[in-house]
């Protein structure tokens, strides 16, 4: 594994107060001051870009949770991507509903679904409420930027004639998906997605960029290909079927280890973006898996009690003892926003309490998944790319009455600890000099951006650019 740190001019770190303060990197030699640049990008790739012809594989793209838009077919409206009249406003009951996803005691998790669906993904937010309008906060338009420096002709810009592409097939392509369910239902839809744009490549195989929880849906589909978790909790063979149609792999800030965060938005519920946008009930967020699949293992140890014990987080009496979720009693009125046609509050608390279970024995179990360890057959490579330079919050710690704090911080991107996207299992116990994980990269690159700003990094466009059309395969 090759590790390569890369700084980026006029990189900052996130003071307590959120000031944010421009440091100024200069070395000074002999009275003369050095000026770090950014690189020529146009310059570098360009003639790569030009003549790479056959030798290209086409491009998918993966956002992570929150990066697709997803809308109601009936009736047709928002329910995310869009904060504008007319969109799911989940602090109303109606728009709760079509946020979350069902509940139904006894049924399956993938039984559970509803009339929202995936349209594509989420170039920018746009909001658009009250007196503040067309305000649009930059998301996944930075990975399509970087690809189009290299020449990549994008199918959805080119089919809404965005960019004339002069009838050129496309080389692009992004994968829409209901980000709120369990991550390995994914799969066999990523699959028709390689599929069809394999069937475009000469190779037959496809290179793939994966944002933050995106990576988890490509790592999972790497190993068990389209075949989604049982439902028995047992495991599917791993066999690397996906892995047999995609080439290179490369991961931006994916939380391999989780994030403590999860569990935060989880127990107190998040309000997205700006404080003009809707919050998000820990009721409502509570009956998405994708979310529990985000959380720490236990054995990691990244929360603990108030006598610093760890707390196993798939413990569905943990959740019941601290009142957190759907298991807070205090939520019922929320649950009952969900559920309305359920007029018995134990009724509903039962129908709550049974979808907790599901969802935490799933997450358990897609964790056991990804955590079984193997290489990738020869001719498929992972590269990471990371954040190391803010401090992210790392361990919560649980008082007894169900209260969390963050009680420490480590080295992140401000949302992913850079052992966690290494998915470093030395974490919660004693020093090993060496990494041992069970993802093996070919590369990894440390930037000194946060999360998002991962993909707006010039470096992250040279380092991207340079393994997918340089790179010796």
């Amino acid at each position: 594994m090759k590790i390569t740190r890369f700084r980026r001019p006029g990189a900052v770190r996130r003071c307590s107060i959120h000031v944010v303060t421009v440091l100024a990197f200069g070395a000074m030699l002999g009275g003369c001051a050095s000026e770090r640049r950014a690189p020529d990008l146009a310059a570098l790739y360009n003639e790569a870009a030009s003549n790479i012809g056959d030798a290209r594989n086409p491009v998918l793209v993966i956002p992570g949770i929150l990066g697709s838009k997803l809308e109601s077919k009936e009736p047709t409206r928002p329910v995310w991507g869009a904060f504008t009249y007319g969109a799911a406003d989940p602090d109303t009951a109606e728009g709760a509903r079509l946020v979350a996803l069902p509940m139904r005691e006894g049924a399956a998790l993938s039984s559970l679904v509803d009339d929202v669906y995936p349209t594509d993904v989420l170039d920018a937010l746009t909001l658009d409420v009250g007196l503040i309008r067309g305000v649009e906060l930059g998301a996944y338009v930075d990975i399509l930027k970087t690809l189009a420096v290299g020449k990549y002709r994008d199918e959805t810009l080119g089919e809404a004639g965005v960019v004339d592409y002069g009838g050129l097939h496309y080389t692009c392509f992004q994968f829409a998906y209901d980000w709120r369910r369990d991550v390995s239902e994914q799969a066999a839809l990523l699959h028709e997605a390689v599929l069809e744009a394999s069937s475009k490549s000469p190779s037959g195989r496809v290179d793939v960029v994966a944002h933050s929880m995106g990576g988890l849906v490509l790592r999972y589909y790497l190993r068990y290909g389209p075949t989604p978790l049982p439902e028995d909790g047992s495991l599917p063979d791993l066999d690397w079927e996906g892995a047999a149609l995609v080439e290179t792999a490369i991961l931006v800030g994916t939380p391999s280890g989780g994030s403590v965060l999860a569990l935060e938005q989880l127990v107190d519920g998040v309000q997205f973006a700006s404080l003009i946008t809707p919050t998000y009930r820990p009721a409502v967020l509570g009956t998405m898996p994708s979310i529990y699949q985000l959380l720490p293992r236990s054995r990691h140890g990244r929360v603990v009690d108030a006598r610093g014990h760890a707390i196993d987080l798939f413990d569905p009496e943990v959740w019941t003892r601290y009142g957190w979720g759907l298991a807070d009693p205090e939520e019922d009125g929320q649950v009952k926003r969900l559920l309305p046609d359920v007029e018995d509050a134990s009724a509903r608390r039962a129908i709550a309490l049974d979808h907790l279970s599901k969802v935490l024995a799933r997450a358990e179990q897609f964790h056991r998944a990804l955590d079984v360890p193997g290489t990738p057959p020869e001719g498929t490579t992972l590269h990471l790319v990371a954040g190391d330079t803010y401090e992210t919050p790392d361990v919560i710690e649980v008082d007894d009455e169900g209260h969390v704090r963050v009680a420490s911080t480590a080295p992140g991107d401000d949302t992913v600890v850079r052992w966690s996207a290494l998915m470093d299992e030395r974490t919660g116990h004693a020093y090993e000099p060496r990494l041992r994980s069970p993802v093996w990269y070919e590369t990894v690159q440390f930037l000194t951006s946060d999360h998002l700003g991962l993909t707006r990094d010039p470096q992250f466009t040279n380092f991207v650019l340079f393994t997918l059309l340089e790179r010796p395969r």
